[in-house]
């Protein structure tokens, strides 16, 4: 064989590697993002339970306290937005004033200790404290998910391929502009 012809074969053998490479970290970039969009299915199903149960906590708030009206309809504005939010970005944005406005709705149920004696208000509380823990359950495993898309993103040889097909950064399920109020400990007063 002519050595004209063995480059040649080596040039092909290296092209059919890049190749094949490149349709693995393709396949991969997919893997991942199907993986962060079934991770958010997960948050859509505890959404849609907590925004379920909130109606029916307003009700049952509404009758001990209704001259707190203010704060019940910003829990049903809030949680509203949450369910016609569309994109996963949006239904983000949504969630974060829907949880501020719930922990409004905490803090103005500390005034009503005869709110908290009520059995049907109980058991909601629990469905609700419930959701809220499964939700952030899998809020963390989208957040991990989303980690993953965005190294393969953002790492090399991997950003290029991604770059090539519109695969980019997307933003964590965090807790937004709330986050100051979370990070700091609660104040216990007797």
């Amino acid at each position: 064989m002519s050595s004209s012809i063995v480059i040649i074969i080596v040039i092909l053998a290296v092209i059919v590697l890049m190749f094949f490479f490149c349709i693995g970290i393709y396949n991969s970039l997919v893997r991942l993002r199907n993986n962060r969009e079934n991770a958010f299915a997960d948050i859509d199903v505890q959404l849609k339970q907590r925004h379920d149960l909130i109606p029916q906590l307003v009700a049952t708030v509404k009758g001990y306290a209704t001259h707190e009206k203010e704060t019940l309809d910003r829990v049903v504005k809030a949680r509203n937005q949450a369910v016609q939010a569309g994109t996963i970005n949006e239904k983000i944005g949504a969630e974060n004033q829907l949880t501020s406005a719930l922990a409004g709705l905490r803090v103005t149920l500390e005034a009503y200790p005869e709110l908290k004696a009520n059995q049907n208000f109980m058991q909601l509380q629990e469905e609700i404290s419930d959701v809220e823990n499964k939700l952030a359950s899998v809020r963390r495993f989208f957040n991990s998910a989303t980690r993953e898309l965005n190294n393969k993103v953002q790492t090399f040889p991997s950003n290029i391929i991604a770059g090539m097909f519109g695969f980019h950064k997307e933003p964590m399920f965090d807790l937004g502009e709330t986050r100051v109020t979370h990070e700091n400990a609660p104040k216990i007063e007797f």
